[in-house]
């Protein structure tokens, strides 16, 4: 047995179980362990193609398995994440809508077309059509730390009533959009290559010193707004 052509494989099935861990600690009302392990799953999800190309092993296995992996761990736990959050219940009572939380229901759905889309569409193996699920989950844990812990004129904004509702609309529209947005790969270290990449990694870190996890939503919209920037300047 080639035990080479399995690391990768392993590595996927490592952001599948951090996955299905958010998803347990969720339904616990543990919010933050759950959050936490979904800020994990990017880890293995980064590596598993890194190692792929490394080793020269690659399989439609491992794409299918990564693909099914993304959905749990960036679709369907996040979605669990934001439907557990208490001040979501409160502002849908306050609305008096109560399927106002199941909108969240919409973003496994909407990842699961933005993964197969993704499998099938060879235009996307330099830069991405439509928000990538990864981002997306990002932006929905990043909800138990800011409220949490982060008390900023802004937490009022993130948790509103009119974003609770919008986050799930907005964020399953861009996953299956045709919105061009740059890939996060560096392939040379060169200004004139990465321009967009060394600006979005320069901003990062000045609204994570001064932002802390709030910087995290933010991160994720200066993202779509440089990506929308290129695509003008090409």
């Amino acid at each position: 047995m080639n035990i080479k052509k399995h690391i990768p494989n392993f590595i996927t099935l490592c952001n599948l179980l951090l996955g299905v861990l958010s998803i347990l600690f969720a339904l616990k009302g543990e919010l933050l362990w759950a959050a936490s392990f979904i800020f994990l799953a990017t880890i293995p999800d980064f590596l598993d193609g890194m190692v792929a190309r490394i080793l020269k092993v690659s399989s439609k296995i491992g794409k299918d398995l990564d693909s099914l992996a993304d959905l749990v761990s960036f679709g369907v736990a996040p979605a669990i994440l934001f439907y557990q959050l208490e001040v979501y219940e409160q502002l849908y009572l306050q609305i008096g809508f109560r399927w106002v939380p199941y909108l969240v229901l919409l973003m496994p759905l909407f990842a699961a077309l933005r993964l197969a889309k993704f499998n099938n569409d060879e235009r996307q193996s330099e830069e991405f059509f439509g928000l990538p699920t990864p981002a997306v989950a990002l932006f929905m844990a990043s909800w138990p730390f800011i409220i949490e812990f982060d008390v900023y004129p802004l937490e009022g904004i993130l948790v509103s009533k009119s974003t609770f509702i919008l986050v799930p609309l907005v964020l399953s529209a861009l996953m299956v959009s045709e919105l061009r947005l740059f890939s996060l790969k560096f392939k040379s270290l060169r200004l004139v290559d990465n321009q967009y990449r060394f600006l979005l990694l320069l901003c990062s870190a000045i609204l994570l010193i001064f932002f802390r996890f709030a910087a995290i939503p933010m991160i994720i919209l200066l993202y779509i707004f440089l990506s929308i920037i290129r695509n003008f300047a090409r």
